[in-house]
């Protein structure tokens, strides 16, 4: 069990939140139209460490989202991340941000539902990665041109993600239920702890950003 800040940048939403046991202490985050991660990030982190009385030594580690998502938001947030990790000596936990959308609080799934996690790209691409109602992951995350067919399935479709409203029309044969969101660190809390109690940790020196930049036209076989 840990003292943990949690680092959010892949998308347009800068988070940064405090968890203890799995358990969320604090947050603070903005999204904006533009990615103004450069400016908020830093004073967001110091505003949650002095609301708690904190110095980045008291910390057990820190957890970031490592990706897919915006190339330039990844390399904030990760450079961010292993400089804390530098300078108290803390180990380095790792997220991807399908995980994080998948335990959006709103995503609610039972039996056979399938949850889809789609990040938007460009256009009509997403990277998804889809999960089952236990929220376990049933493939890799992957760069997908959607149309019409893809993610078909039995079982009730969810779509979570910044790029869920833009797939409502092509999709609207499956009549898939929408989640428009942006991750948040806040739901990053309780995988981060997972991973701390299992001590999955990362190599500060060579950890980088999970960049899935290769998009795959048509339809994802592992996510059917």
């Amino acid at each position: 069990m840990g003292l943990l800040l949690h680092l959010e940048t892949a998308t347009r939403n800068c988070s940064v939140a405090l968890g203890d046991n799995g358990a969320l202490l604090d947050l603070e985050e903005q999204a904006t139209e533009g990615y103004s991660h450069a400016e908020n990030l830093h004073p967001f982190i110091e505003r949650i460490l002095e609301r708690n009385k904190l110095q980045v030594s008291d910390l057990d580690a820190v957890c970031v989202s490592k990706g897919p998502g915006s190339y330039t938001g990844l390399r904030i947030g990760v450079s961010a991340a292993k400089g804390l990790c530098y300078a108290a000596q803390l180990p380095l936990i790792s997220v991807t941000t399908n995980e994080v959308l998948a335990h959006h609080p709103d995503v609610q799934a039972e039996g056979d539902d399938r949850i889809v996690t789609v990040i938007d790209a460009r256009r009509m691409e997403v990277y998804a990665q889809s999960f089952n109602a236990k929220k376990e992951a049933q493939g890799p995350i992957e760069a997908v041109v959607v149309d019409e067919s893809s993610f078909a399935g039995s079982g009730r479709l969810v779509l979570v993600g910044d790029g869920a409203e833009k797939l409502e029309e092509v999709l609207q044969g499956l009549r898939p239920d929408i989640i428009q969101t942006f991750p948040s660190a806040r739901d990053m809390v309780a995988l981060g702890e997972s991973a701390f109690t299992e001590q999955t940790f990362e190599d500060v020196a060579y950890f980088e950003p999970f960049y899935l930049k290769d998009f795959v036209a048509g339809i994802p076989k592992k996510l059917i």
